[in-house]
């Protein structure tokens, strides 16, 4: 092969150096969106068993709506894969309709950013608080005649400052906590449970009537935590919740995700990209009309939670909020039934990591949601402690939120 106008032997041995240390995996697919042929290190994914022939969503959802490429190269970065390795994921099209897809793992490196900013957003007031303090100590220490009275002072001010920037931060939290919706009543039963993993999670939600006949229901997941990612995600609820996108009816889920996905595309959002679940249940009808970015499917649940339900997944496919403009969203349907009960989830509510190092998975949510419920408790209450019993002490990995509606 030619790279560069190197000779085979250097471009080989560049192409076997960047297959060792970035995990090189390749995938082609054709027009009708089916693999053609496959290789590298697909097991380092958790690409596992694939087949000429199948379709190339299954294992890679995020494909979904981007085929046939807009654009060629086309690059998606830091990308999480079904063995929660980072990759970025490399598109290059044919002159025959064929798109190559390539994985190259960079879960180092986005590890490491993704520990700087963290740190970046924690330490952004106290910064700023603490460069006016400098300041002001620095005037104030011209106009006092003995250096140990503005020592003391100085060490004294910081100190004050320090626990007003705590208690802003406590503040912020009870805010984000103040502005979710109150859990409901009546024919439609709404309750939620909300644990960010920090003070400042990357989750948020909401509910509201629509219109006299339409109720929506919604949760966004922003990637990371901290006051960045809190601060998107609590942006993007309160677009949903005052309906704040023009041209957008907000009974059409689909609809309702393109209009988002082009308000809050990542490179004027901090590089910072979401999950979002959209629904919209029509109560005449019971008809539930939904659609999801990137979002782990809902659960439908049989029965009123007095004996064992049946637990179905509401699949719904569409790439995150905010990865590419030309990107489309796909609407799903079923109708509810009275009695039944319909859980709305982040993935930390069910990627949770055992004591001993295994990691639970859906099927396992699902399981719990569909056991009996003992009279005088919530099964809100009794997953979250399963929750915190399965991972052991500390706090969980990832923000544990959901929301049941129950009819």
């Amino acid at each position: 092969m030619a790279m560069l106008n190197l000779p085979p032997r250097i471009s080989d041995s560049l192409l076997l150096l960047i297959d060792a240390q970035r995990f090189l995996a390749h995938m082609s697919i054709d027009g009708s969106q089916r693999l053609v042929q496959i290789g590298g290190h697909l097991e380092h994914y958790g690409l596992i068993g694939l087949q000429p022939g199948d379709l190339a969503s299954d294992p890679l959802p995020l494909l979904e709506g981007l085929l046939p490429l807009a654009e060629t190269p086309f690059l998606i970065r830091s990308m999480e894969m079904p063995s929660k390795r980072i990759a970025d994921v490399h598109f290059f099209a044919d002159d025959d309709e064929t798109v190559w897809v390539l994985l190259l793992d960079v879960t180092a490196e986005y590890e490491e950013t993704r520990l700087v900013q963290q740190k970046a957003y924690d330490m952004t007031l106290l910064s700023q608080r603490e460069a006016r303090l400098i300041a002001q100590l620095e005037a104030a220490n011209q106009e006092l005649t003995r250096a140990h009275d503005a020592l003391a002072a100085s060490r004294e001010a910081l100190q004050l400052t320090h626990d007003r920037l705590q208690q802003e931060l406590r503040d912020a939290e009870r805010y984000v906590r103040a502005i979710l919706p109150a859990p409901l009543e009546g024919p439609i039963a709404i309750d939620w449970r909300f644990v960010p993993t920090t003070e400042l999670g990357g989750d948020s939600f909401g509910y509201h009537w629509v219109d006299e006949a339409h109720f929506a229901i919604y949760l966004i997941d922003v990637c990371g935590h901290g006051v960045g990612s809190a601060l998107l995600s609590v942006a993007v609820a309160d677009t949903l919740r005052s309906q704040a996108l023009s041209n957008t009816d907000f009974r059409q889920p689909a609809e309702v995700l393109s209009a988002l996905n082009l308000a809050y595309q990542m490179e004027s959002h901090g590089e910072l990209f979401s999950t979002v679940w959209y629904g919209v249940y029509q109560r005449a009808t019971g008809q539930l009309r939904y659609a999801s970015a990137g979002h782990p499917p809902a659960l439908l649940v049989s029965g009123t939670g007095k004996g064992p339900g049946n637990a179905e997944p509401l699949p719904a496919g569409g790439p995150c909020i905010g990865i590419s403009p030309a990107v489309r969203y796909q609407e799903a349907q079923c109708v509810l039934q009275s009695p039944a009960r319909l859980f709305v989830f982040s993935d930390g509510t069910y990627e949770i990591t055992r004591t001993d190092g295994s990691m639970l998975e859906f099927e396992d949510l699902a399981a719990a949601l569909s056991r009996p419920v003992a009279d005088g408790r919530s099964e809100l209450d009794d997953l979250l402690e399963y929750a915190r019993e399965t991972h052991g002490p500390g706090a969980l990995e990832d923000d544990f939120t959901i929301i049941k509606m129950a009819l």
